[in-house]
């Protein structure tokens, strides 16, 4: 049977670059009130493509952007299977920056450009046209398939917490796939089998009541920016490893096996250094580049604000600075308990000259799915179809919430299953997919159906 439904996703090529085109067009930028309208249209268009297919299809007002939930119904056997994804976007931001218009797909050598391309329609449709393909050729599917497409992803998904934990029982599975991630490069398919979580903190520090001139002023009272400079770099010793207390209390230390299937990956130092554009490496020491990228704990500066940054000279004593600063965290770590470390190593550095203010943005726990898991196995046969080459397993440095929250909730494991290539463009300007990839993702989804069964 998968021989026929392959035979027919490829019948359908066109087609499906029409309906992708179609999807892209709709500027459904979440973040972005004025195309809240918009956004809403999208997920109608994805709760119709659904219901076309033959599934159960519903549009699911959240007190912000509504989600799409959809069902195959029963199924003779085999595993429950859920597809996450969303249809929101990113903003186009300067479009002056894209060579064809954000909003209107452009094929350019084998490639399409269109915001959304991969981050995440192209690979939420690669699913649902996987699941037409077979409802058209043997009318029913080899498993039970739930979808769960979401319009707020890009905005930090405020309200699915509330939707998955209402709809438990309506969403249950065995398990979850997404494609929101990315292939090892553009040679090598990967399924990413763990995320880092996130801490998200800023610091506030203020002095004077208003800026002062530093001849006047310089030496006699604290400056904000000169302590807060202390602080941050108060936060990493000389090799690079977070000071504070109790940070790796709880990492998880790798099994031997898994570093090495990691180290074997080939991702080489010279072409990181060439893709990131830096100059040299630094990080933790002890650990190579992978290892630190997907496996250990961080800590950075996001951002920093003090003082007078205009053109020409402002001499002054500013009498406020502030940072943002995010640790991605790996399995095992508390983000709370990271978090209250957090604060409590501000407060002990910070002196009485000044007043800090330590407030959080965002907490969120790592996620692996275990090596062992049957689900792995099947996506590994699955991709190995799909691309017509094995695929290599990889984490991800990034963090998606929603996994641990398909854990708690649902008590599934999460496979990810990436169709884009690394430097896609994903929320920058001319974001694309490359067709071969969509293609491949297409008979990927439709053999991950039947290994799971």
């Amino acid at each position: 049977m998968i021989e026929a439904v392959e035979r027919y996703i490829e019948s359908q090529e066109s087609q499906h670059l029409e309906r992708l085109d179609a999807f892209l067009r709709f500027p459904s930028v979440s973040t972005d009130p004025a195309l809240g309208s918009q956004t809403r249209v999208t997920g109608e268009w994805v709760r119709d493509q659904l219901a076309a297919c033959g599934l159960e299809a519903e549009l699911v007002e959240t007190a912000g952007h509504p989600c799409v939930i959809a069902d195959s119904g029963p199924a003779d056997g085999g595993a429950t299977l859920l597809i996450y994804g969303h249809y929101d976007v990113q903003p186009a931001g300067d479009e002056s920056l894209w060579t064809s218009e954000p909003f209107e797909p452009t094929t350019r050598d084998g490639s399409l450009f269109a915001r959304g391309a991969a981050d995440d329609k192209g690979q939420v449709l690669a699913h649902m046209l996987a699941i037409e393909a077979w409802l058209k050729v043997a009318q029913r599917l080899p498993i039970r398939v739930k979808f769960l497409i979401e319009g707020e992803e890009e905005i930090g998904s405020p309200n699915l917490g509330d939707l998955v934990r209402q709809h438990r029982d309506r969403l249950a599975c065995d398990y979850v796939v997404l494609s929101d991630t990315a292939k090892l490069d553009a040679a090598t398919p990967a399924i990413t089998y763990s995320t880092k979580g996130l801490v998200y903190k800023e610091i506030v520090v203020t002095g004077p009541k208003s800026d002062l001139h530093s001849g006047s002023f310089g030496g006699t009272v604290a400056n904000p920016a000169n302590v807060l400079a202390g602080i941050l770099a108060g936060l990493k010793d000389d090799a690079q490893r977070v000071t504070i207390p109790g940070f790796y209390d709880d990492v998880r230390i790798l099994d031997p096996g898994e570093v090495k299937m990691l180290e074997a990956l080939p991702l080489d130092d010279a072409d990181y250094l060439t893709m990131t554009g830096s100059p040299g490496f630094d990080g933790e020491a002890g650990y190579s580049t992978k290892i630190r990228r997907w496996a250990r704990p961080t800590l950075d500066v996001n951002g920093l604000c003090s003082g007078f940054i205009g053109e020409g000279s402002s001499t002054i004593i500013p009498s406020k600075a502030m940072a943002k600063v995010s640790m991605r965290i790996v399995p095992d770590q508390d983000p709370e308990k990271i978090s209250a470390a957090f604060d409590r190593a501000i407060e002990a550095a910070a002196p009485g000259s000044v007043r800090v203010q330590v407030s959080s943005h965002a907490t969120a726990a790592a996620y692996v799915c275990p090596l062992d898991c049957p689900g792995i196995a099947a996506a590994v046969s699955a991709v190995e179809a799909g691309f017509r080459k094995k695929p290599v397993l990889i984490r991800e440095g990034g963090t998606l919430p929603i996994l641990p929250l398909f854990k708690d909730v649902l008590g599934a494991e999460s496979i990810m299953i990436g169709f884009a290539v690394p430097d896609c463009n994903a929320h920058g300007p001319n974001e694309f997919i490359v067709l071969e990839d969509f293609r491949a993702g297409i008979r990927t989804a439709a053999h991950f159906l039947k290994q799971l069964a």
